[in-house]
């Protein structure tokens, strides 16, 4: 069977629209609120960071969570269809969408999902396998993947290969520590650092992902990148 339409495949796999320092870029995305482990390191930051007297775990500020939770509530029914789809069976081929940018972002909400915070577990690599098959699928287009589970990437690429377009960002937690080697299988790390830390090495400021695109583009020697966060 061929390629469903973009517009019937799309109503199968949520799109989100993001905005912001986002703006013009689409993902496919899933629910913040129900993912344990999204749940459980947005607990655990939170309480790091108020024995802290300050940010030190990036999960305790989710964007994400307190988006979903507030003004953005009403997008979480329809990230909660991917979370319903994605990891918990493989995307039929004619089930694929096409995209139609140059470049895309994977979970701009959300993390790879083997658990729900109701405790219903999935396979490991559904999830991460239906990215690839939709980087596969659309060959003309860059896709990056930020994402902390590393107990999912690298026993899941030991037995598979990459799709040359499907990028891997290693997200570190730590406020402050800038972590220069990415883990077994990515790219990239992603590190955040208040203002008035490592100004040297900040070259994620503030401005525009479409105007950047640091994080997008393959093979440009950069291995590191580091934003500076906003005031909480």
């Amino acid at each position: 069977m061929p390629h469903l339409t973009r517009r019937v495949a799309m109503q199968l796999v949520h799109e989100t629209v993001l905005s912001g320092k986002l703006e013009l870029f689409k993902s496919v995305s899933v629910n913040t609120l129900t993912n344990k482990f999204c749940y459980d390191n947005y607990v655990r930051g939170k309480k790091r960071n108020e024995e802290a007297g300050e940010v030190v775990d990036i999960c305790g500020v989710c964007y994400s969570y307190d988006m979903l939770k507030g003004f953005r509530k009403n997008t979480a029914p329809a990230l909660q269809r991917n979370s319903d789809l994605l990891p918990v069976r493989e995307l039929e081929p004619h089930e694929i969408p096409f995209i139609m940018d140059a470049y895309y972002r994977f979970d701009a909400h959300g993390e790879l999902i083997t658990e729900t915070v109701d405790g219903v577990k999935y396979p490991k690599f559904t999830h991460i396998e239906n990215y690839c098959r939709i980087a596969e699928h659309n060959p003309h287009c860059n896709f990056a993947l930020w994402t902390k589970r590393t107990d999912i990437i690298g026993p899941f690429f030991d037995q598979r290969e990459k799709p040359a377009n499907l990028i891997l960002i290693y997200s570190n937690k730590k406020v402050g520590t800038i972590l220069s080697k990415p883990p077994r299988h990515f790219d990239r790390t992603f590190n955040n650092v208040l203002e008035h830390e490592h100004k040297e090495k900040q070259n994620c400021t503030g401005q525009k992902c479409k105007n950047c695109l640091l994080c997008y583009i393959p093979n440009n020697g950069i291995t590191t990148i580091v934003e500076k966060v906003k005031k909480y």
